[in-house]
């Protein structure tokens, strides 16, 4: 790293001024000639022709006429009848000779020739090269200096080390939760002590929460469905087991009646949670 500047020292005194000089004259801007244009570069060589495109279809003549039928051949001469049997039919003579072929139609003429595609245009020739730049003019007289520009800024100085992280602070206490408060409930069907499918996904949300909160402890609240003490304890029991399955220890899940009239709703059974004694 570097250091801090040391101390400014005290200014030395002021020498005496020296007498200002004459100005002089003035420079003549004069601007160098304009060099002669170079010559212009050879024309590049001509692209070598394309390819001729393919030739049109020929086109096939209509066909001659049929040439004329030739004469039937003369019968076969009939067989001989045979001699009439008793429910049977002879048999058939001998078919005569086919007679000969007809002679062959003359050939058509041949069709027009189909019309010359013409081949696609060669590639372009390449740039002739560039001619040679032409001679630079002489550089005029200098005319009168003027204060020079500022320079840049200095580049910045490198940045100090952060700081290292200060410590956590101490966790806040947890809150509490004084009496039995209702969290969750559990849906049954009419007489029946099974878990509804569309209910079964509360279990996980339940171990969850209390896994993540372990001051708390639940209550399985069965004075919900008062009418029928026996199918009540049954689902409580349900639930009770359900819970310890998902996770939940016993020894933080209570059960009876919470005795809260405004929870009192047919065909549940409620889950309150509140922070351990």
């Amino acid at each position: 790293m570097v250091g801090p500047p040391g101390p400014e020292g005290p200014a030395g005194p002021e020498g005496a001024k020296g007498s200002v000089g004459t100005t002089g004259a003035p420079g003549a801007g004069i601007s160098g000639q304009v060099g002669a244009q170079g010559p212009a570069g050879p024309i590049g060589s001509q692209g070598a022709v394309g390819a001729t495109g393919r030739a049109g279809e020929i086109a096939r003549g209509a066909p001659g006429a049929a040439g004329g039928v030739g004469p039937a051949g003369p019968q076969g001469a009939s067989g001989a009848s045979g001699e009439l049997g008793a429910s049977t039919v002879g048999s058939g003579g001998s078919v005569g000779p086919a007679g000969p072929a007809g002679a062959r139609g003359i050939t058509g003429d041949t069709g027009a020739q189909g019309p010359t595609l013409v081949g696609p245009s060669g590639p372009t020739g390449r740039t002739g090269a560039a001619g040679a730049q032409g001679a630079t003019g002489d550089t005029g007289a200098q005319g009168s200096t003027t204060a020079g520009v500022t320079g840049p800024p200095g580049p910045a100085g490198e940045p100090g080390q952060q700081g290292g992280v200060g410590q956590t602070g101490p966790q806040g206490p947890a809150g509490v939760i004084s009496k039995w408060t209702l969290y969750r409930d559990f849906q049954f069907d009419p007489n029946q002590s099974e878990f509804r499918a569309s209910e079964t996904n509360k279990l996980s949300q339940i171990a969850t929460y209390l896994k993540a909160n372990p001051s708390l402890n639940v209550g399985i609240d069965g004075s919900m469905e008062p009418r029928n003490q026996d199918l009540t304890d049954h689902r409580v029991k349900t639930v009770r087991d359900a819970l310890i399955n998902a996770g939940v220890p016993k020894s933080r899940i209570q059960t009876g009646a919470f005795d809260d009239s405004k929870r009192t709703r047919d065909g549940r059974v409620g889950i309150l949670i509140r922070t351990a004694s």
